[in-house]
């Protein structure tokens, strides 16, 4: 028997002549937890998926348990033991949270009658889901109504369920509240004594130099580092992850993955220590100067805290940006242009001396290529729109919002300032994605008909976003916390980035329904 419960020989993806992953190589043996960390687009949910079966690769190899495999499908690598939890939960929607939990691999009873042990299957979710201190009365929840985090607790009870001997995680962590993710922490390190094999996904170096014992790095779809997490230090790996040593470029990264979490500790007990201070507020005059002195300077050391962490997150989504521009230009320069080249190539082959049958068949695959060419050019908007380059924000936000509302047949009206000229570019790509991310949230939870969007100066020229609807409304005033904790994400990223930009966010929701979305940004006069 081999020593290894995973190796992996020279894997390599391709899409076209986009590589994802080149000539990956590495071991795993049974027992072992090893992370897996790189920047975004690196390979590392790509990789995972190769393993876990959910796609497969254009060469290489992987060996399970000494048996070379190569699994066609997610469901064929479950059944030889390699459980895939995805970043984002596959649910269906129309069964329940046990039926979700055991689809496919129901415990039926008697075994060769196929009839389901509802009983026995309710027993192991309820244990499973105990893990994460989840009461029996959430299996009565129905999957629909299931928050973001809930929907991600499920998909884990799903994989852990099946004593899986292979167990990939694919960075699930930020889906989590900071209890659930230590108890997946500590259930996975138990499990891992009981001889599985783990690969977890993460950004957060906190949690797998607490849990791993080798971390992968991925840089620009190579295997750049395979080292011992005993034998590493933070700042090696975040070297390896940005292919820098400078030290202006890696210390503030360090800095923001090392203490967000300490800020985030820090930043509750803050919230627990003003409870107990209104709580006591009619005690001796001493002990409340006491106590508000001390709380003065940790919200001020909290503030020094957070400025430092917006600077960072500054550089990280300037960052962010430019990596998504590039890869939109190569999707579009390289994988678009060779599709379309192979559909013009194919349209020359069509000619009277092929059959009705050949010509029918082609006709199929050309249907499919321009399919998979309006499929790619939406994810190159998504990623990055060409009009905001080429045309301005103006032309970009009328031609999101004309797609949006044709896919969703929602009627929107926009109203955009004919004055607005050209701003610079981080201001220009920030106001899309605010924009971006407010229509995206009236699709997702606001069942609206109607919706008005403007973009105008103030009289003091600053700018001013504002989205209404007539949507089912929202609570006001809404706690940004108590967003974070119910996974509305949204507003959270649409207050951050107003932040970063020294601006403020504002909701309203008037008595006559629906839901109002003001963002104000100081000014910025046009540049040309």
């Amino acid at each position: 028997m081999s020593e290894f419960l995973l190796e992996v020989q020279s894997l390599s993806k391709s899409y076209g002549n986009l590589k994802v992953l080149d000539d990956i190589t590495f071991a795993l043996k049974r027992g072992e937890i090893v992370g897996l960390v790189g920047r975004r687009g690196a390979g590392k949910s790509s990789l995972l998926h190769l393993l876990g079966g959910a796609s497969q690769a254009t060469s290489g190899k992987i060996i399970l348990q000494g048996q070379s495999v190569r699994f066609s499908s997610y469901r064929q690598a479950r059944q030889n033991g390699v459980e895939l939890v995805f970043q984002v939960p596959h649910l269906v929607e129309q069964f329940d949270i046990v039926q979700n939990i055991f689809l496919g691999r129901e415990i039926c009873w008697p075994p060769k009658l196929g009839v389901p042990f509802v009983t026995r299957m309710y027993q192991r979710s309820k244990e499973i889901l105990g893990v994460f201190d989840l009461p029996s009365s959430f299996l009565q929840e129905k999957t629909a109504n299931l928050n973001d985090e809930q929907r991600q607790l499920v998909a884990l009870a799903r994989a852990l369920s099946h004593n899986p001997r292979l167990l990939l995680v694919d960075d699930v962590l930020p889906n989590l509240s900071f209890h659930h993710q230590e108890a997946l922490l500590a259930y996975i390190q138990k499990r891992a004594q009981d001889g599985v094999g783990v690969i977890i996904s993460s950004d957060n170096l906190q949690h797998l130099f607490n849990i791993t014992d080798r971390i992968l790095v991925l840089y620009e779809s190579r295997l750049s580092a395979d080292q011992r997490t005993i034998a590493s230090t933070p700042r090696d790996i975040v070297e390896r992850i940005v292919g820098a040593s400078n030290r202006e470029q890696v210390t503030p990264i360090i800095w923001a993955l090392e203490n967000y979490h300490a800020a985030r500790k820090q930043t509750e007990e803050l919230f627990k220590k003003q409870t107990v201070l209104h709580e006591n507020l009619e005690a001796s005059d001493t002990l409340n100067r006491q106590l508000i002195e001390k709380l003065s300077k940790q919200v001020k050391a909290l503030d020094r805290l957070n400025e430092a962490l917006q600077e960072t997150q500054r550089r990280l989504l300037t960052e962010r940006e430019e990596e998504r521009k590039a890869l939109a230009r190569e999707l579009h320069d390289l994988v678009i242009q060779d599709l379309l080249s192979v559909n013009y190539r194919l349209e020359e082959t069509e000619s009277d001396q092929i059959s009705a049958d050949q010509r029918t068949e082609l006709g199929a695959i050309r249907d499919g290529i321009r399919q998979v060419v309006g499929d790619l050019r939406q994810l190159c908007r998504d990623l990055r729109p060409p009009t905001i380059d080429n045309h301005g924000l103006s032309s970009a936000i009328q031609s999101h919002a004309q797609e949006w509302a044709e896919r969703l047949d929602i009627a929107i009206q926009v109203e955009i300032a004919p004055s607005l000229g050209r701003l610079p570019e981080t201001t220009e790509i920030s106001i899309f994605r605010i924009i971006q991310e407010g229509l995206y949230n009236i699709g997702k939870h606001a069942t609206a008909r109607n919706v008005s969007m403007s973009l105008q100066r103030t009289t003091g020229d600053d700018l001013l976003i504002r989205i209404v609807d007539d949507g089912q409304g929202f609570d006001i005033p809404p706690n940004l916390a108590d967003l974070s904790t119910k996974q509305h994400f949204g507003l959270i990223g649409i207050s951050e980035r107003a932040a970063l930009l020294g601006g403020k966010m504002k909701l309203e929701s008037p008595p006559e329904g629906g839901f109002v979305l003001q963002v104000e940004i100081p000014s910025s006069y046009p540049y040309q």
